[in-house]
């Protein structure tokens, strides 16, 4: 008994030393997620947040001994830095350091030698002030009353999470602005600084501060985003703030869900990036960079020059302009930018408008004015230039610009339409006379233009309901209370006549209700409308692309849309007279009704065959990169597979709510369908599809969705299945599906168009949703 007791106490003290020796161990690391008067944080030590997102504390990088205070990420293995209090004044590691709340309540940081390294400075006394990591990485000061005194989010330093700001708080003289690191290793200020360029219409700037170098500007907010970058309103996953008064002008950014963790870092190297963590890889995924095109470098296409990735020379001049230095721009240097070919006038000038765009720098701003205002107001001054609306998303504003035009670039989805002014000789210049005689062979009713002014009210703004290169669409009200859209092509559209005659003499002959139907057309002196039924829901592209509208696209939805689109392209290749080929499927040319029917429209680049026949050769590429086919695009070969190369890049399209011509795994640089691809692969497709849509009881109708996209794009004309096929395929799950191969310009996603052969067609693609139609002599 004696031996049983005397083990039972050795067992005991053995216990009660061991967990003593290990608590004593850990409890320096445990402190909670606040600093109190008589609770400080040493090194050593860390807070954490509540909802355990957020960790702070003493950190060092690589192999230095120089030890800061900064927030990262608690549960991300990687040690990812947010914020950096003592960037520019570090500790020594040996002599440790302690993060206290001061007598006078500042948060001051303390080295081993007792001097003050950083300090809040708020510049008052505090009663019991308490500081406290937030469990949105905030790090707030605050008062035994509850009242903010300092908190982190105002002084960023080379990161901005969700909540913080970039902007101005002209109340307290703070510039919310973002200054990279020196080097990976070094947190200390480095050479490139984001901030807020509130003159004008306020706007991102990116400067190299050694020599003071604008490298890259975002554009104005448009009412929906930054107008340089349109990657913006393409994930449904950020809602985007934009506030400006006289006494703050700032820009910040929400999740709309707890489940995503995202970041935007201004590298040492002087690349803006978005980052997202995904948690099954275990890495943090770039959604968006600045380096992603030569195009956002600031001015690389100098005065009066517009950048487009997707052309080959990559600079091209506004129209009216030309090379200011032919042989430079030859050999692909642009930075000379272009000249005006026809000098201006003042009286007899007019506007051009110019679609797809980022707006130049530097112009003056005027928030009430209507565009028409916009115009007449620029018309009047002789010095101005060009116009653009402001707001996108309401038509109102004004900005006009003096002098050439600077930092201009293109986007094949998104940007804004800008009005340049002209010589009126250069504008004849760039008009063709269209006579009565091109109404021959219209086999369709034909609307006398008065009519269609009273039905639009003359053509006003408040009716314009869309626009792209070939020029406006407006909703218009006929007599009978019938509603009807008129698209009225511009003088300087890019779509010519024979496209204008070749879908209103083949669209008539159409009846299917995945169709749209036209009314009749309109062709008087230089006019030419084409009239069609309304429908109230725009097109497809309003709705997928759109960060507010894409969730009321639910499952069955998306499953009824890719089914209309379908069957009305087995109408077109198989069911009507002829067998037609579309050759611009695209989702900004399917219509919806207000049942959110799809209607497939636009057929001026559409072809017949008759027979059997169904495949051809063309001088003319046209079509819109990103839908077209390789075969198409390279050599010209155009077919009813080329119809379904485009119908498959729709379904992945629709089905992820991702645009083609993006960036998805950036690391390696990947397209959507390529993306896709990589996914369809490593067997995890169902994280192709779009996060706004409920499909937990249709998992097996997505997978098929994905897997009929897949196979539609395909390289090889012979390994896609036709639309009738497609069909079938969609509609039973009983048919087994074979394996997709790689498909179709599985390149990288920011590469420009693809090259053509030497002995072949040398034509240009759209880069503004609509077709570029010029013509060259074939080899």
């Amino acid at each position: 008994m004696r031996e049983v007791t005397q083990q039972s106490i050795i067992t005991f003290f053995f216990f009660f030393f061991f967990f003593f020796f290990f608590f004593t161990l850990i409890i320096p690391s445990m402190a909670g997620d606040s600093i109190t008067p008589t609770q400080p944080l040493k090194d050593g030590q860390t807070l954490v947040s509540s909802n355990k997102t957020f960790e702070l504390g003493f950190f060092s990088l690589g192999n230095s001994t120089k030890r800061y205070v900064g927030i990262w990420y608690h549960k991300i293995p990687i040690q990812t830095i947010v914020w950096v209090a003592n960037r520019d004044n570090p500790i020594v590691k040996d002599m440790g350091g302690v993060l206290r709340i001061n007598n006078d309540g500042n948060l001051v940081l303390i080295n081993g030698g007792g001097n003050v390294v950083w300090s809040s400075k708020i510049g008052t006394n505090l009663n019991d002030s308490i500081a406290q990591i937030a469990d949105d990485g905030n790090f707030v000061l605050t008062d035994n009353t509850g009242t903010l005194a300092w908190q982190s989010f105002d002084y960023p330093t080379d990161t901005i999470i969700p909540g913080m700001k970039i902007g101005w708080d002209l109340r307290r003289g703070l510039n919310h602005s973002m200054t990279s690191w020196r080097s990976t290793n070094d947190p200390s200020s480095g050479n490139y600084k984001l901030y807020m360029n509130i003159h004008g219409s306020p706007q991102f700037m990116l400067h190299r501060l050694s020599d003071s170098v604008l490298m890259f500007r975002a554009g104005p907010w448009n009412g929906l985003g930054f107008g340089g970058i349109p990657e913006m309103m393409i994930y449904n996953m950020f809602h985007y703030e934009f506030v400006q008064t006289q006494i703050e002008a700032y820009y910040t950014q929400f999740l709309r869900s707890d489940d995503v963790i995202t970041r935007l870092n201004l590298l040492p190297t002087g690349v803006f990036v978005r980052y997202v963590w995904v948690e099954k890889r275990q890495v943090w995924h770039q959604l968006w960079a600045t380096s992603k095109d030569q195009c956002n470098k600031y001015g690389v296409c100098g005065p009066n020059g517009v950048c487009n990735t997707s052309d080959i020379n990559v600079c091209n001049c506004l129209i009216g302009f030309t090379p200011k230095s032919p042989k430079n721009w030859y050999l692909r240097d642009g930075s000379d930018g272009c000249i005006r070919k026809t000098e201006l006038d003042c009286g007899g000038d007019a506007f051009v408008p110019v679609s797809g765009v980022k707006v130049p720098e530097n112009s003056t701003v005027d928030k009430e004015m209507s565009l028409d205002m916009c115009k007449k107001a620029c018309a009047k001054d002789c010095s101005c230039t060009a116009y653009a609306t402001v707001n996108i998303s309401s038509g109102r504003g004004c900005f006009m610009w003096f002098g050439d035009l600077w930092d201009i670039r293109t986007f094949a989805d998104g940007g804004q339409v800008m009005y340049v002014r002209l010589a009126a000789s250069e504008i004849r210049n760039q008009n063709v006379n269209y006579s009565d005689s091109s109404k021959e062979g219209m086999d369709l009713p034909l609307f006398d233009l008065d009519t269609l002014k009273m039905a639009t009210d003359n053509f006003s703004d408040s009716s314009k309901i869309g626009e792209g290169g070939f020029g406006l669409v407006y909703k218009g009200n006929l007599k009978e209370d019938q509603e009807i859209a008129v698209k009225r092509l511009s003088r300087n559209s890019t779509q010519g006549l024979d496209e204008f005659k070749n879908e209103v003499t083949l669209i008539a002959k159409l009846q299917h209700r995945n169709l749209v139907r036209l009314l009749g057309c309109c062709v008087e002196g230089d006019e030419r409308m084409l009239i069609y039924e309304y429908m109230p829901n725009k097109s497809l592209d309003t709705f997928l692309f759109d960060v507010t509208r894409s969730s009321s696209l639910v499952w069955k939805t998306r499953h009824d849309i890719v089914m209309g689109i379908a069957r009305g392209l087995v109408y077109l290749h198989q069911d009507s007279r002829f067998r037609i080929i579309h050759r611009d499927l695209k989702v900004s040319n399917i219509l919806l009704d207000k049942e959110m029917n799809p209607k497939i429209s636009d057929f001026g680049l559409a072809r017949i065959f008759r027979g059997d026949h169904g495949e051809d050769n063309t001088r003319r590429v046209v079509g819109t990169y990103g839908y077209m086919s390789p075969e198409y695009a390279m050599d010209g070969v155009f077919s009813v597979k080329s119809d379904v190369f485009s119908f498959g890049v729709l379904v992945l399209e629709i089905m992820s709510g991702k645009k083609n011509r993006g960036i998805y795994q950036p690391e390696i640089y990947l397209n959507l369908l390529a993306h896709a691809w990589h996914l369809w692969k490593e067997e995890n497709a169902l994280e192709l599809l779009d996060t706004s849509i409920d499909y937990s009881w249709c998992i097996s109708k997505a997978i098929r969705c994905i897997h009929v996209g897949l196979l539609c794009v395909q390289d090889r004309v012979d390994d896609r299945p036709t639309i009738p096929c497609v069909v079938t395929m969609l509609s039973s799950e009983t048919i087994t599906l074979p394996q997709p191969r790689q498909p179709g310009f599985y390149t990288r996603a920011n590469d420009l168009p693809p090259k053509w052969p030497t002995k072949k067609n040398q034509e240009s693609c759209s880069i503004n949703e609509v077709t570029l139609t010029e013509i060259h002599a074939r080899w």
